[in-house]
């Protein structure tokens, strides 16, 4: 694998993007600004979950309250989500933001942009530009005639630019679009293009099943390139989802390795066991256990036994019963009925440092 490590690093509050540091996990706020208590109770349960950079939006100026209020209660980064009004973000920094984003589209003149650049500079806070493929500007749509990957890219290297003529240089790019192909293809050329981290995502995903399948693969393939710094899957449900399914796709493809790592069987005429229920459930009652062990759950003798002894642990189904096996090892026969009871038994008595080769 690939890893492009020599981006700018940039920090935000206590996390670093970009530079080889590892790839971080964002979600976004859902609740109305103005409710104060359900914005901190979300806040809380993302930073549970796993959320490494926590992003809500300021649409007005009572809004910017919030920030202060959140950070006497999460030690999440906080990322204020500015649109249209410039000062919006000059007062968010005052408050005591991590990062500001802003899609210069629509921000307004340069001087405005100057003022926000001004206000960043003198605590140290960066700023994401943050290009979407339905916002671009109307200049850069005429010459593409579409809101293409070479539009996006164009957009974000000109407010790059923009940036460093104020003698800025504390940025994050992210070039988002609806359509995974376009994506895909925007952080492709801007990895040729710029060393800047880049925030990773495909934007208006859709609800829970296809928004994962296409961040999946959109982000998920270019990070096996070794592009990208930091993440956020966008769905249309709980933030919470957005920050599991993240984390799941970071241990999916190797850059996370905390957590159990489960190997099942897609089952076949050979299986003897309920092996789907089983591995059902063994997925729901192994969330809570943080051990970087790999538990394979097999459902018969052809490829049970082997997959199983090259796991940490696992079963490997029989008729009616499974044999657990542990480091290559059978342990015992068990009746299917006790087969998850047991298994879940061994896993907890396992030292944290009997899983990490």
């Amino acid at each position: 694998m690939f890893y492009r490590t020599d981006t700018k690093q940039v920090t935000v509050g206590n996390i670093k993007i970009g530079g080889g540091a590892p790839v971080s996990v964002q979600s976004m706020l859902n609740c109305p600004p103005d409710d104060i208590n359900a914005n901190i109770s979300q806040a809380k349960r993302l930073q549970v979950a796993g959320c490494e950079i926590i992003r809500l939006a300021i649409p007005n100026k009572d809004s910017v309250a919030l920030i202060e209020r959140l950070k006497n209660e999460v030690s999440v980064p906080l990322v204020a989500d500015i649109h249209f009004d410039y000062r919006l973000a000059i007062e968010s920094v005052a408050a005591g933001i991590d990062k500001i984003r802003i899609n210069p589209g629509n921000i307004g003149s340069e001087d405005r942009i100057k003022a926000v650049v001004a206000a960043c500079k003198s605590k140290n806070i960066p700023i994401r530009i943050g290009v979407n493929s339905g916002s671009l500007e109307k200049h850069i749509l005429a010459k593409y005639g579409s809101p293409c990957a070479e539009a996006l890219v164009e957009s974000g290297l000109y407010h790059i630019a923009l940036l460093e003529k104020f003698d800025f240089d504390n940025i994050v790019l992210s070039l988002k679009a609806s359509d995974v192909q376009t994506m895909y293809k925007a952080y492709e050329l801007a990895a040729q293009k710029t060393r800047y981290p880049l925030h990773l995502g495909v934007t208006e995903a859709g609800t829970e099943r296809m928004g994962i399948i296409k961040s999946a693969a959109g982000i998920g393939g270019l990070l096996l390139r070794g592009i990208g710094d930091t993440i956020r899957i966008s769905l249309t449900d709980d933030p919470e989802k957005e920050v599991r399914a993240a984390i799941d796709l970071l241990r999916a493809i190797g850059l996370r390795k905390d957590g159990i790592r489960i190997v099942s069987c897609p089952t076949c005429g050979r299986t003897k066991i309920n092996l789907i229920e089983l591995a059902k459930r063994a997925e729901e009652r192994l969330k809570a256990i943080n051990k970087p062990i790999t538990v394979a759950i097999m459902g018969c003798a052809v490829n049970g036994p082997g997959e199983a002894k090259a796991a940490d642990i696992g079963i490997a189904g029989g008729d009616g019963f499974g044999l657990i096996i542990k480091k290559g090892r059978i342990l015992r026969r068990v009746d299917e009925d006790r087969l998850l009871d047991e298994l879940i038994r061994e896993i907890e008595q396992m030292d944290f440092q009997e899983g990490v080769e």
